[in-house]
């Protein structure tokens, strides 16, 4: 796994609006708002409301943290094996779900890594971070890695789907790349690793679905 400086990724600034909603100001000085910010204004909460019922709501915060605090540790692991190949830390969850990714998804499928935690955007549009660019089976992608409580079914994927296609195609619009696979790449707290790739007439539909989401965001909030 080779890394490479392939495409000059630049830090865009970050901006808090009064509301509590994060836009990014791009180098034209539009304010966007983020690809998760379009994403949770857009989604369909059914099911997380009658989850947060189920498990109640004390219950429900103490999961969603334990899982937020996994995730960024977790990246932060895999960020520095790819950098510089740093023997991962943490708790034993976020060790194994950090080795299994290593083990399973990056070492097997990545030969070469682009941009870690690499700001994108499509001016005027929406902007964001992605977690990996590069090549996943010689192919150019936009990966990401998702920790989970248990694996995920593939049709349980859609905003991670749509999040993924979003960084592609706002790169493919700042670098003139042609970025039709997305990645994600799943370790779960029961031990268990599997990825999921998006490409094909699957990536068209949901470059479409996405198209869809960013026109419902500025008809409700523009």
């Amino acid at each position: 796994m080779q890394l490479v400086e392939k495409y000059p990724y630049q830090q865009i600034r970050q901006e808090t609006l009064p509301t509590g909603v994060r836009h990014y100001v791009t180098p034209t000085g539009a304010k966007v708002p983020s690809v998760t910010t379009i994403l949770s204004a857009t989604a369909d909460k059914t099911f997380l409301k009658e989850w947060r019922k189920r498990v109640g709501e004390k219950e429900a915060a103490t999961i969603l943290k334990r899982s937020v605090n996994y995730g960024t540790a977790m990246h932060n692991n895999l960020e520095n094996y790819i950098r510089d190949g740093t023997e991962p830390t943490g708790n034993i969850f976020v060790r194994a779900m950090t080795k299994k990714i290593i083990k399973e998804g990056v070492e097997p499928n990545i030969s070469e890594v682009w941009g870690l935690e690499s700001p994108l955007y499509a001016d005027g549009l929406y902007a964001g971070t992605a977690d990996l660019l590069g090549l996943w089976d010689d192919k150019p992608a936009t990966m990401d890695f998702k920790n989970s409580r248990k694996m995920k079914r593939r049709e349980w994927l859609g905003d991670y789907s749509l999040q993924l296609v979003a960084y592609s195609l706002a790169h493919n619009e700042m670098f003139g790349t042609n970025i039709r696979t997305g990645v994600i790449m799943m370790a779960s707290h029961d031990g268990q690793y599997n990825h999921f790739v998006f490409e094909g007439d699957e990536f068209d539909e949901l470059a479409e679905q996405w198209g869809n989401r960013v026109t419902e965001y500025y008809q409700k909030f523009a």
